[in-house]
């Protein structure tokens, strides 16, 4: 009957509610983000807001005096009430619960979030009649009778909540060992620490050393040197002469042991920054906030620190010997010409060259020279502090213990996502889903087209329409990667579940039909692509021939069957269990970049992203074994090894001894890239087989596929007007003006993934031409060209082409 009047029962338990405030304001907290752990010097505190010193039976009765104390002439209600209150902070003492602003959770081993109060009288007050009935009742049940004494409840329960607080305590208390932490190299202290502290405390195993570009270009001027001082010398190599890092083992000091003598050494690791950051110097630099030059401004205190902060220019080709070094003046600006690039410097440049050789107050050439390496060395150090910490913020690990952004993304992703990979142990099962990865197509279909629309300023009413539309997929690789992807339970598929494929996640091997129908509606954009050797190099291929064991996901499969493709048979499957497990990781990037607060933050999550992909493919098989050797012996032992291949000699000092591999460990888990690459492609034929083709027909020419863009020749009187029904289901128009003449959608699915996006926004193509994959060109109605020419130097096609 006491639920009757609950506000009199709340204001009774008032006095509970406040002793927890009281309790938790005394409690210092160490901060940690926007949430606190109840901590061993907090649950100390707690001892001394109790007023004793003396063991855990003392602490025990002092809180229990406490609670007698303050519990006479409270309702039963109240006491209840009051009873789950100091119960609930307890538990959150001990570091068992979780404090929210709702009713008590079971107990989970959690946080207790910063200046949060204790207050169940507050959120008892916010739940509606019945909640409160079911609540106390709950805590009531323990009486049997009105008679019983619900204080003596209490103050029981009080007890056996008590017990862990002080038993968690005084265990911790008595295995906490002070010990002499000292440096394991020294040996000089470092000062005093736990036993637990101590033992964790490791010594670093390696320094990386950064250099950008350190494959192609720094390590081919060093590397040879590697061999004049002792240490064991290791590298990961790409070629015989390219490597992605390389490292040496130094000795630091030779101890004694009690089994001999024992020399320690350190490793010095070279990285390659590009690598982690796939762009260059300069734009990397043109990327960095304002306030993020930090080192450069700590190592170079000058007046002129702002003319620092981009990349530097240099006359490479003038620098041929020594004596250049002498020069008092800065050369002219012919002399700055690359004959790398077949570019000058631009006026701007060679401005910048002036200012800085004035405000640094250069002599000689000699100091612009090492003003500039100096220079870059400090923003390559910005760079990477910056990239490390954004790795470290945002999902906790230190980018600079990998070797490069596949690697590290990948990591970030099962972190994050704490999913757990299942490796294939079948070899047979690992080389058909490896026979199924194939790549994104790439075909010129059509050779030129020429627009002619009203929103271009050479319209021509006489001729027909037609309007060239560049469409590009949102992060198609992204879009692929947050599907349903294959996670764990590969096993073979019995003939029953083979019969049954289209309702089982699998990936199969079948045989296909193309029905001679098809042929002329598939001939500029065929299914089901295949890898063909030609001129003994791997191509892939789109064709209109029936397919013979073909190795394909079985989202691909049910696309090309609805798109008139025959399955003539199954030979083979795996079936295993999917989830969409990576889509939380590529949202979050996807967030990120958009919230980037600079061009370099946007960069670094759109890299995490794309980067994930490749790892999931790689091909351990294409891995080379080479070892650098210091010593004649080493080569003798490696020459008379029956795996032994060739040698590089670099110097009489140092030696790269190519071998054979005995061994490949399949240990990739390749079905993610298998799939992605073929969802992928799922997304492109969809939109062409079941939007373009049913709206335009025979009027609709692809003139070319590039892996994630499709381009069209369309035939019709007004392209973005046919599309605007449709916008919010297949198109991002963020990229268009704001007041486009055609009054389309604008700023709709802003980088949603999947989207098609016009790559050209508000400009028209007025013309193309393609040659053959990846080389082709278009003009657009202001007169401006863009060149694709893979293989073939920026600078030859910005030039001469």
């Amino acid at each position: 009957k006491d639920t009757k009047n609950m506000t009199k029962a709340f204001d009774e338990g008032k006095e509970f509610y406040n002793m927890s405030r009281s309790l938790s304001r005394k409690m210092p907290c160490e901060a940690i983000g926007d949430s606190t752990i109840i901590t061993e010097n907090e649950l100390r505190e707690l001892r001394g807001i109790l007023n004793v010193k003396g063991n855990s039976g003392r602490e025990q009765k002092a809180l229990l005096k406490w609670a007698k104390e303050n519990i006479a002439g409270i309702s039963a209600v109240a006491i209840s009430a009051a009873a789950l209150a100091l119960t609930y902070f307890l538990r959150c003492v001990c570091g068992k619960q979780k404090i929210c602003s709702g009713l008590p959770p079971t107990l989970t081993p959690t946080r207790i979030f910063k200046n949060k109060v204790l207050s169940l009288y507050e959120s008892l007050a916010k739940f509606q009649k019945n909640d409160l009935s079911r609540l106390i009742a709950a805590q009531l049940s323990k009486a049997q009778n009105k008679d019983e004494d619900i204080g003596k409840i209490f103050v029981n329960s009080l007890e056996e909540n008590l017990k862990p607080v002080i038993n968690e305590w005084n265990g911790k208390e008595e295995k906490v060992i002070k010990c002499r932490d000292h440096c394991h190299i020294t040996g000089k202290y470092r000062g005093a620490a736990c036993d637990k502290c101590n033992l964790r405390m490791r010594t670093p195993k390696f320094v990386p050393i950064l250099f950008h570009n350190l494959e192609s270009y720094d390590a081919h001027l060093f590397v040879k040197s590697l061999g004049f001082s002792e240490g064991y010398i290791n590298c990961i190599p790409k070629t015989d002469e390219k490597y992605i890092s390389f490292s040496k083992r130094i000795p630091m000091e030779t101890i004694e042991l009690d089994d001999g003598e024992k020399t320690l050494c350190l490793e010095m690791r070279f990285l390659d920054s590009y690598k982690f950051t796939l762009a260059s110097l300069d734009s990397l630099a043109n990327m960095l906030g304002e306030d993020e030059f930090k080192t450069l401004e700590s190592q170079m205190e000058h007046s002129g620190i702002e003319l620092l902060k981009r990349k530097g220019v240099f006359p490479y080709e003038f620098m041929t010997d020594y004596d250049k070094l002498q020069y008092n003046r800065l050369p002219s600006k012919k002399k700055f010409y690359s004959k790398l690039n077949n570019t000058d410097i631009s006026d701007e440049d060679y401005e910048h060259a002036q200012k800085v050789w004035k405000a640094f107050d250069c002599k000689t050439m000699r100091d612009y020279h090492d003003l500039y390496l100096k220079t870059d060395v400090l923003l390559l150090t910005d760079i990477m502090c910056k990239f490390r910490k954004m790795c470290m913020e945002n999902y906790g690990l230190d980018s600079l213990h990998y070797y490069g952004a596949p690697g590290l993304t990948l990591d970030a992703a099962l972190k994050f996502t704490k999913a757990k990979l299942e490796l294939i142990h079948d070899p047979n099962m690992y080389l058909m889903i490896e026979k199924g990865i194939r790549g994104g197509v790439s075909t010129i279909m059509k050779r030129y087209a020429k627009a002619n629309n009203k929103y271009m300023k050479n319209y021509d009413p006489k001729k027909d329409n037609i309007y060239i539309p560049y469409l590009d997929a949102n992060n198609l690789y992204g879009w692929a990667m947050s599907q349903p992807l294959p996670v764990r339970n590969f096993k073979w598929m019995t003939e029953t579940e083979l019969s049954n494929w289209e309702n089982i996640p699998c990936i199969l091997e079948v045989d296909l039909e193309y029905p001679e129908n098809l042929h002329d509606i598939h001939n500029e954009y065929p299914l089901a692509p295949e890898s063909i050797e030609v001129n003994k190099v791997k191509k892939l291929i789109p064709n209109l021939n029936d397919k013979k064991n073909y190795v394909l996901h079985y989202r691909n499969l049910k696309l090309y069957l609805e798109l008139g493709l025959k399955l003539t048979k199954v030979h083979r499957g795996v079936k295993f269990e999917e989830s969409p497990w990576l889509a939380k990781y590529i949202q979050l990037n996807t967030n990120l970049r958009t919230k980037g607060a600079t061009d370099f933050e946007k960069n670094f999550f759109k890299l995490m992203n794309n980067s994930v992909f490749g790892k999931t493919m790689e091909n351990v098989r294409n891995r080379v074994n080479v070892k650098l050797v210091t010593a004649e012996e080493q080569l003798n032992k490696l020459a008379k090894k029956s795996y032994f291949k060739s040698v590089n000699i670099f110097t009489e000092n140092l030696i790269a001894v190519h071998m054979e591999k005995t061994t490949v460990k399949l240990v990739k888990p390749i079905y993610l890239g298998m799939s992605i690459l073929d969802l992928s492609k799922t997304l492109m034929y969809n939109f062409h087989y079941n939007y373009i083709k049913p709206k335009y027909g025979n009027n609709a020419n692809l003139l070319f596929t590039d892996t994630d863009s499709l381009c069209y020749e369309i035939k019709t009187e007004d392209f973005y007007n046919d599309i605007t029904p449709d916008v919010e289901k297949w198109f991002d128009t963020s990229n268009y003006d704001k007041n486009h003449s055609s009054g389309i959608p604008v700023g709709k699915n802003k980088k949603v993934v999947g989207m098609m996006k016009d790559e050209c926004g508000r400009e028209q193509i007025s013309e193309f031409v393609g040659l053959r994959s990846k080389l082709y060109a278009y003009k657009m109605d202001e007169g401006e060209e863009e060149k694709k020419c893979k293989g073939v130097k920026k600078c030859v096609v910005k030039n001469e082409i």
